[in-house]
């Protein structure tokens, strides 16, 4: 299928730049098949719109201050976006990274942070293409406090306004630092909300998949069939793989909250691998082997994730962003959410 099919026109006006000032405050788009109107609603209303005996999965991993500003030997500005930790090297550690301007640095170019430090150092590594290279973080004394101190938090390059709360790049179950960006579908969520579903006797359990290149790397091909994922860690624990197996023997759904969840679980369900890498790329009449319903956020034109809520529930989707668009919503990282049936399951609802 041409990559034109997954356009659409997205004001800017759209994207929301800011949080809202109370999380679960963000507008609920619920879908629940062609046969019944849109419900809008709010992420307050969770536990009323999931049934008993139906399971929450959230993705659990953390966002790392990774987008360091740095600067060269000769005083030029350099930006590094840390994407993953590759391991342990004598002094420090490796990382993919994406470096600007990769062009410009060879191998071995030692960079610092732009406001001066001598406690931490990036040397350049090698080169992989577009803009990917392998970076060595050298540090003097602990390697997260030094990114918490030179780093910033790696918001995407559509949101210009400032974040004066980093805090509300992160989900409030957040847990092992790992990511290059937010599981954003989380950040609705409050304890309270959580709380509100438990009581109803929605149970919520854990995976992990860390956010990084292939979650956000845009669709560059003509056809959607063409395009390669970048791999992404990720682990089920069997705790939450036998919920998942319990909940839909009981005749419950799974909801993952985030498309982050969905790969994570689909993966380990197509692989028989609790933890790995996954480059899944969910397209087409993909077979979902776990996932009943999601909860998401409004995606960028021609991304892989909007190409997967379209393998989720079906041509439909369209019909869900105009009514978004047309009733003000906000789209993309902080802004609202909706709650989609996939598509086979309409009818049971």
């Amino acid at each position: 299928m041409d990559t034109e099919a997954f356009d659409y026109d997205l004001p800017e006006a759209a994207i929301a730049q800011h949080p809202l000032a109370q999380r679960d405050a963000a507008r609920l788009l619920v879908d629940r098949g062609s046969d019944r109107s849109l419900d809008h609603r709010t992420v307050r209303d969770l536990a009323s719109l999931v049934d008993p005996g139906d399971l929450l999965v959230v993705n659990t991993t953390r966002v790392l201050p990774a987008r360091l500003p740095l600067r060269r030997a000769t005083g030029g500005a350099a930006e590094v976006l840390l994407l993953e930790r590759l391991g342990e090297v004598d002094g420090g550690s490796r990382w993919e990274a994406l470096v600007r301007p990769s062009r410009k640095l060879p191998v071995g170019a030692e960079l610092t942070p732009a406001e001066g430090g001598a406690d931490l150092t990036v040397i350049v590594g090698e080169d992989h293409g577009e803009g990917r290279r392998t970076v060595e973080l050298r540090v003097l004394g602990d390697e997260l406090a030094a990114l918490d101190r030179f780093g910033e938090m790696p918001l995407p390059p559509y949101i210009t306004a400032r974040l004066d709360e980093p805090s509300r790049y992160q989900t409030v179950y957040a847990d092992r630092p790992g990511s290059a960006a937010a599981p954003t579908a989380g950040l609705h969520l409050t304890d309270t909300v959580l709380a509100d579903c438990a009581a109803r006797g929605i149970e919520r359990v854990d995976v992990e998949l860390v956010v990084g290149l292939g979650t956000f790397r845009p669709i560059a091909t003509e056809r959607i069939e063409d395009h390669v994922m970048h791999s992404e860690r990720y682990n089920v624990p069997p705790a939450t793989m036998e919920a998942c197996e319990r909940t839909k023997a009981a005749g419950g759904k799974v909801v993952a909250i985030g498309t982050t969840a969905v790969r994570a679980l689909e993966s380990a369900a197509r692989t028989g691998e609790l933890s790995g890498r996954t480059d899944l790329y969910i397209n087409g009449d993909y077979p979902f082997r776990v996932v009943d319903r999601l909860l998401t956020n409004f995606h960028l034109p021609r991304s892989s994730l909007l190409v997967m809520i379209d393998s989720f529930v079906g041509e439909r989707w369209r019909t869900i962003y105009a009514e978004a668009l047309a009733s003000g919503y906000r789209f993309l990282s902080f802004g609202d959410a909706m709650l989609l049936t996939r598509h086979d399951l309409h009818t049971q609802r």
